[in-house]
C-alpha cells in the first residue's frame, strides 16, 4: 500500500462532525485542566453549543479535517479499510471556536476563542491553521476584542496566541479546582477591526 500523505481542509463546522468533536473535548474534560469542565459529554449535551455557532456572524465553529489524496482513497476502498464517501468520513484533527464572551449586550464586540485539537494532532501546525482561518472569518465582522483564558501553565497555548497578536492582561488566581488541585487562568487579548 502507498505511504500516506494527507492535507488539512479548515472548513465550518457541521452537525455530522457532533460526535468526533465531543470526543475531541471530552479528552480535555478527562485528562487535563484546560478545560474546567469535570465530566465528559454525550453528543446530544453538546448539541446546543455546536448550534450557538453559525456559518456566518462572530460566533463561529470552523474544524480541521485530514483530506486523503485520491491515489490513497481508492487503495483503502479497494482494500475495505475506509469509503472515501460514506461513514466516518475524513478524520476531524481539531477545532477553533468565537463564542460570546459574556452574555450582556455590550460585551457583543468581543469573542472568547479557543482551540483544540485531537490528541495525536498536537504540534501539526493544526491550531495555528484553525487560528488563522478563524481570524481571516472574522475580519468583516462587528468585533473589537478577542479574549482567551489559558490555564497555566501552558506555554504552547500562550506560544499559538502571542503569535496572533494576543497579549496578557492578567491572570485570575487558583480561579479553578480539577483534579485537587488549585490552578490559575491567564486571560489574553487580541485587537480585532480597524484601530480608531
Amino acid at each position: 500500500m502507498m505511504q500516506s500523505s494527507t492535507e488539512v481542509q479548515v472548513r465550518t463546522g457541521i452537525e455530522a462532525d457532533l460526535e468526533s468533536l465531543t470526543d475531541i473535548y471530552n479528552h480535555y474534560v478527562r485528562e487535563t485542566a484546560l478545560t474546567f469542565d469535570t465530566a465528559p459529554f454525550t453528543p446530544e449535551q453538546r448539541l446546543p453549543w455546536l448550534r450557538s455557532h453559525p456559518e456566518d456572524g462572530p460566533h463561529r465553529l470552523l474544524v480541521a479535517q485530514e483530506v486523503l489524496d485520491a491515489d490513497e482513497t481508492a487503495d483503502e476502498t479497494a482494500d475495505g479499510t475506509a469509503d472515501g464517501t460514506s461513514g466516518t468520513g475524513p478524520r476531524i484533527l481539531g477545532y477553533a471556536t468565537s463564542s460570546a464572551f459574556r452574555p450582556k449586550a455590550a460585551y457583543s464586540t468581543s469573542v472568547e476563542v479557543s482551540v483544540y485539537c485531537s490528541p495525536d494532532a498536537t504540534g501539526r501546525g493544526i491550531g495555528t491553521l484553525l487560528y488563522s482561518a478563524l481570524f481571516e472569518a472574522l475580519a468583516g465582522e462587528d468585533l473589537r476584542r478577542a479574549y482567551a483564558g489559558i490555564t497555566q501553565p501552558n506555554e504552547s497555548s500562550v506560544r499559538l496566541h502571542e503569535r496572533f497578536g494576543f497579549r496578557p492582561i492578567g491572570t485570575y488566581s487558583e480561579v479553578g479546582r480539577k483534579f485537587d488541585r488549585y490552578w490559575d487562568v491567564a486571560w489574553y487579548e487580541k485587537h480585532l477591526g480597524p484601530r480608531t
